[in-house]
């Protein structure tokens, strides 16, 4: 599941989202909020936690710092769509971590939908430090 996109173009997977899914993601390209709450910042990094109920999802939002999510849920199903057209089905499992690293200019764009039937959660902490500078909150 390799998410970097490089200003990657509109495909014709996004023409055949529902027009409110394609508004989204326009209006959110600069949404740098990766979790449902942000539970401590420093010059080092963000950390955020994010927890979605069976049905819920995190709208659109844009990755350009490295980072790393753990899964702290007994597990669940989720749904991203990506900036390019892209969309993808993920089982997680509690202990399941991810790490992604971005070069310089390069970013991920991405919403996450919980289509499971429990809730999920995650831990995602964001370097400041990165190749990147960080997108306003």
């Amino acid at each position: 599941m390799d998410a970097l996109v490089k200003n990657a173009p509109a495909t014709e997977a996004l023409a055949s989202w529902p027009q409110w899914r394609r508004d989204e993601l326009a209006a959110n390209t600069e949404n740098g909020r990766v979790g449902t709450r942000l539970v401590a910042e420093t010059e080092r990094g963000r950390v955020w936690h994010l927890t979605l109920q069976p049905g819920e999802r995190l709208p659109f939002h844009r990755h350009v710092l490295d980072y790393f999510w753990s899964v702290t849920s007994p597990g669940g199903k989720g749904r991203s769509h990506y900036g390019d057209g892209r969309v993808v089905d993920v089982e997680y499992a509690e202990g399941d971590t991810k790490h992604m690293f971005f070069k310089p200019g390069e970013s991920m764009i991405h919403d996450l939908e919980n289509i499971g039937d429990a809730p999920l959660s995650f831990v995602t902490v964001e370097y400041l430090p990165s190749a990147n500078r960080p997108l306003a909150l």
